[in-house]
């Protein structure tokens, strides 16, 4: 599927949203109208494009409610089983939004046409393998034709790479972290319920984990961040993390691939990524940013305040791990995700009620030394606690469309500074210049609270 290296100049779309009428996409439409045509805004002009006219037309009235639709959005027919469908939107674009899933199955496609043609591209998928694959397989072409594809551009994983970033900011010289770990806790007045998607990708994530490791070791190995002081303990299977009142356990999501993906780009790259035409103003602020940044390891926990609440998320890991792994075991949990998850996931997706009144609140405790020094001495330990917290509104439907529709317009109103191309992370990207956008749009930043330890530090 080769095309033109370069794209068609002065395409007529600054985005277009590709899967528009999915059960995300139709909120992210939502997101973005509220950006078109603006004053200040650099969207204005605008395509959703799916596999139906009908569905993509009551998908743009629902958005615009209780407005009329605007008039010079377009619809546009397209298929990620059809290639030329595909070329067709890239050069009718600056942006691609690639909001169909699981992109395991439906993701290639799209990034090999955006990646030939030299159209940007972001999407909202939480998919390590696929992640990996697309980097491994289209960075450098992607680098020729000055195509910036970024994925993790919605829950997964701008929270994430955006705390713990702010986090390691709270550290100053002499004092270094040496792990954070982030501690995931959904609220609701109502029932919390998941996207459908993001369940069927953790299925077939987990069924194939034995795949994506195998593909791992025989890939280059890339060096690591070098990170003061010993590696932090496991600690227990069920965590009780006192200062912020919640049990957690390990949460096995694409967040930890993706920092630590951020990292190490940063380790080649310390200043961050240089922009095509950069501004001397954006030089500064992005050196002054990436300088500020420190490695740190990092985990994720999914928390409870309940440990009742913890037990339901082990049953979920269970069932998950026990049958994702056999075919008519995959069947099982797709057929009857309610039942497999206890609730939490429904094909149907949640009510605009449940959407409504849930939230997130996600907390990193940092670890790490009030002197350098300290670290390289041995048995040293922690003696200092960061702890800070990023919090916003559902993170499914609301939070993942604020957060993508950020990061896109941070690529129409500062394509200059941001690199060339290739396959990049949302954190290495857009850091210098994402949080103060989302907080102007809902999602918190703060600093809790800054603690000096007298004893061994927890996990």
């Amino acid at each position: 599927m080769e095309t033109s290296q370069f794209q068609i100049p002065n395409p007529p779309y600054d985005i277009i949203i590709l899967g528009a009428s999915g059960f995300t996409g139709k909120y992210v439409v939502r997101e973005a109208l509220k950006f078109l045509n603006t004053p200040s805004s650099p969207l204005k002009t605008l395509a959703l494009a799916g596999r139906s006219h009908e569905k993509l037309t009551k998908t743009l009235q629902w958005a615009a409610h209780p407005s009329s639709p605007p008039p010079d959005v377009s619809i546009i027919i397209a298929d990620t089983t059809d290639p030329s469908s595909l070329v067709s939107l890239c050069n009718q674009t600056k942006l691609l939004l690639n909001c169909v899933g699981p992109y395991r199955i439906h993701g290639e496609p799209v990034v090999a046409a955006c990646a030939s043609s030299g159209c940007d591209y972001l999407d909202i998928t939480g998919e390590p393998e696929f992640m990996e694959k697309m980097e491994a397989k289209y960075h450098e072409k992607a680098v020729e034709t000055g195509s910036l594809i970024v994925s993790a551009c919605g829950f997964d994983s701008i929270p994430a790479e955006m705390g713990v970033m702010f986090n390691t900011r709270q550290w100053v010289a002499p004092a270094v972290p040496n792990h954070v770990t982030a501690y995931v806790s959904l609220e609701s007045d109502k029932k919390i319920v998941g996207n459908f998607a993001t369940y069927e990708s953790a299925v077939l994530g987990v069924g194939s984990m034995d795949t994506l490791q195998e593909w791992r070791r025989s890939r280059p190995r890339k060096p690591r961040p070098v990170i003061p002081g010993p590696p932090p303990p496991k600690g227990p299977i069920i965590e009780y993390q006192e200062k912020i009142g919640l049990r957690a356990v390990k949460l096995p999501s694409a967040d930890a691939v993706v920092v630590r993906r951020t990292l190490v780009t940063l380790m080649e790259n310390p200043c961050g990524l240089p922009g095509i035409n950069e501004s001397p103003e954006h030089i500064e602020k992005r050196e002054a940013y990436w300088s500020s940044v420190k490695p740190a390891h990092f985990g994720v926990k999914i928390a409870s305040k309940s440990l009742l609440g913890i037990y339901r998320i082990i049953g979920v890991g269970v069932f998950l791990g026990l049958l994702s792994k056999i075919s008519f075991g995959r069947w099982l949990l797709l057929k009857f995700p309610s039942f497999f998850s206890f609730g939490w996931f429904r094909k149907t997706g949640p009510s605009e009620e449940e959407v409504s009144s849930a939230s997130f609140k996600m907390w990193f405790v940092g670890y790490g030394f009030s002197d350098s020094n300290l670290a390289s001495e041995r048995n040293s330990k922690p003696d200092m606690q960061i702890i800070t917290r990023v919090m916003g509104p559902e993170i499914g439907y609301v939070t993942t469309p604020i957060s993508l529709i950020q990061c896109a317009l941070i690529v129409l109103s500062q394509r200059e500074n941001l690199p060339k191309g290739g396959v990049y992370t949302p954190g290495i990207v857009f850091g210098p210049d994402l949080q103060e956008r989302l907080q102007e749009n809902g999602v918190s930043f703060d600093l809790v609270s800054k603690t000096a330890l007298r004893g061994p530090a927890a996990a």
